[in-house]
């Protein structure tokens, strides 16, 4: 492809070579490091293609062979251009497209987020409009150090940030933690932060280990909700056994407990049914940047329709975004029908919902002790309730309280020297 694509802006031709002996022209062509493809017979000899150099130094060799060349035909862009040298407007065009290629280029487009899932693009893309970071800004304005910068001073749950410009798109990567505290785990003064773990529902503890922090309860131990499971503050006492200082961490522990949650779901005996009617309706509209421009509307052509749409950006090869977008709008018509439920069906759409809330439990790591959810039948509905017993982490940080001693100062005897 690559030698095609040569052979094209240098230009060549395809030549027919006739007489007594056309193999001695083919060998002489060999013998001169003259390079042909193409080779194909005729009837009055055979047919072959030349670039351009080439052809330039047959005429010694077709006479010495006694051969007659006839030129067939000629390809290439050197040829296109001369055929076309006098259609001005399409060189002016061709130029005018480059110009606003190199425009387009200079901007930026499009600005796309990755790794985001608490934070959704919307609200990204406000803050980033808020610091002067928009779509249809100079490249050259746009400073990717102070865009990281501000998003991890401004989002403190986001650990890692990243931009890079990708052609005409702004690409702004994050990465964000998954804990309720900050990534290094340190206060702002730079020391560690000290935290308590409570306990996150009522239960009995089954299972404790604890790495670091006073461990307050113990197995077999019945726990309320918001109960201190570990202290993360530790004691310093002297050799009397007084309390002269406390030394603070962040406490960190596995603990099990035995929990139960009440488990409760209702499906309807009758449900509402979409029928079409088979007339829909498509819109056409192009969007430039924020601007939506279409020919008429139909949103008020039903009374009650389905709304579904596609839309496609252009782009200049793979990174080039333009601000332009066509899309089209199609609505259905459509009616809606009451129709009921059976009861088998309100059965078997409660034991798949269930089986899915335990299969989202078990993914969790949650074990799963037993259940006690039935199926009742009432007017017009069915529902499954009941209590789940579980044996799970219960555990849920909370800043230590910081205790302040009052030291007291001794009074020291005063003697005179007589």
């Amino acid at each position: 492809m690559i030698r095609s694509l040569i052979r094209y802006i240098k230009g060549y031709v395809k030549i027919r070579v006739e007489g007594c002996s056309p193999e001695r022209f083919i060998n002489m062509c060999s013998r001169n490091a003259i390079y042909i493809w193409g080779l194909e017979p005729v009837k009055s000899g055979y047919e072959m293609y030349l670039e351009l150099a080439g052809f330039r130094k047959i005429r010694p060799l077709a006479r010495k062979s006694h051969t007659k060349v006839v030129l067939v035909c000629r390809e290439g862009l050197p040829f296109s251009l001369f055929r076309w040298r006098k259609r001005k407007l399409f060189f002016m065009g061709v130029a005018a497209c480059m110009l606003l290629l190199k425009i387009y280029s200079l901007f930026i487009w499009d600005i796309h987020f990755e790794g985001n899932v608490r934070w959704p693009d919307e609200t990204l893309a406000e803050y980033l409009r808020e610091q002067g970071v928009s779509p249809f800004m100079l490249k050259s304005e746009v400073d990717c150090p102070g865009i990281v910068k501000n998003i991890r001073r401004e989002y403190n749950d986001i650990v890692w940030a990243s931009a890079s410009l990708d052609g005409s798109r702004l690409t702004v990567r994050v990465k964000e933690n998954d804990d309720t505290y900050t990534a290094d785990g340190v206060t702002a003064s730079g020391r560690e932060r000290a935290t308590d773990l409570i306990a996150s529902s009522d239960g009995m503890i089954t299972d404790l280990v604890t790495r670091s922090g006073v461990p307050l309860v113990h197995q077999g131990d019945q726990v309320k909700k918001g109960d201190i499971l570990v202290l993360g503050r530790i004691e310093v006492t002297d050799d009397s056994g007084e309390i002269t200082g406390y030394q603070y961490c962040r406490a960190d522990a596995d603990i099990y407990a035995d929990t139960s949650i009440v488990y409760q779901d209702t499906v309807s005996l009758t449900r509402r049914e979409r029928i079409y009617d088979g007339h829909e309706k498509h819109l056409v509209y192009m969007r430039i940047g924020d601007t939506r421009v279409s020919l008429g509307s139909i949103s008020n052509d039903y009374s009650s329709c389905e709304l579904a749409g596609r839309e496609v950006q252009f782009r200049a090869g793979e990174n080039i975004y333009l601000p332009l977008a066509f899309g089209i709008t199609t609505a259905r018509s459509c009616t809606f029908k009451e129709k009921a439920v059976s009861e088998e069906e309100a059965r078997v759409r409660l034991s798949a919902d269930f089986k899915s809330f335990c299969d989202d439990l078990q993914e969790k790591g949650i074990q799963i002790r037993g259940n006690n959810v039935k199926i009742n039948l009432s007017a017009g509905a069915a529902e499954a309730s009941g209590t789940v017993y579980l044996n799970e982490s219960i555990t849920e940080e909370k800043d230590t309280e910081i205790v302040m001693i009052e030291r007291k100062e001794t009074d020291e005897p005063v003697g005179t020297d007589d």
